[in-house]
């Protein structure tokens, strides 16, 4: 029966990982030369969380962040990952409700609308950092956005990538199938019910059966 696919968007839906890794380890070189992991440890968190974290929510500092991240943004590519739009229009197509929940704001969300102005008919809803004032790793984003299709989460399937996202998936109590473009299989599988690289090839039979085996 058909209920609700939640999707996080970097890593996931767009293949923006590694442009996001070095600008991080650039801030990180030019800020924060004591933190070398700096881009790892971001993974998956607000930029909120992530100037309180990391900058102390200095204000000239994180003004700075702040200008530079959206420059970045304003310039670089959104390539989605393969076979990803392909597998939500036909989740659609079988009635599933379909959302991308991601810790991004809607600033960034305006930057790769300019690049994909079709972007958002893919999908019933678009759930930004704005929506959830708890941000992965809390369940709160996959909770609510369940609830606002009317789905109970464990009826529901989230994909992720990231440390705190799939920490979210899985504590929301959905149907985690976890991408490894940003850790390997090995790394996340403690978090999910399956692993794929890419949506290459991927149909829906698949992702129900592994609601099945669980």
């Amino acid at each position: 029966m058909p209920t609700a696919v939640l999707f996080d968007l970097d890593g996931v839906l767009i293949d923006t990982e590694g442009q996001y890794t070095a600008f991080w380890e650039q801030v990180g070189r030019d800020l924060l030369p004591h933190i070398p992991d700096l881009a790892s440890r971001i993974k998956g968190m607000t930029l909120v969380q992530i100037l309180h974290r990391f900058f102390d929510d200095d204000e000239v500092i994180c003004a700075t962040v702040r200008q530079r991240l959206r420059v970045f943004e304003d310039t670089m590519d959104f390539p989605f990952l393969p076979g990803s739009l392909e597998f939500v229009d036909a989740l659609r197509q079988a009635g599933y409700k379909v959302a991308v929940v991601t810790s991004s704001d809607e600033a960034k969300l305006a930057c790769l609308q300019c690049r994909h102005p079709d972007f958002v008919r893919h999908f019933d809803r678009i759930f930004t950092a704005e929506d959830s004032p708890r941000s992965k790793p809390e369940p709160d984003c996959y909770i609510g956005a369940a609830k606002f299709f009317g789905f109970d989460p464990e009826t529901c399937f989230v994909f992720e990538d990231s440390l705190s996202g799939l920490t979210a998936g899985k504590a929301s109590g959905a149907t985690v199938i976890g991408l490894t473009t940003s850790h390997p299989a090995e790394q996340i599988a403690a978090y999910t019910q399956a692993t794929i690289a890419d949506f290459t090839n991927y149909t829906v039979a698949q992702m129900c059966d592994v609601q099945k085996t669980f």
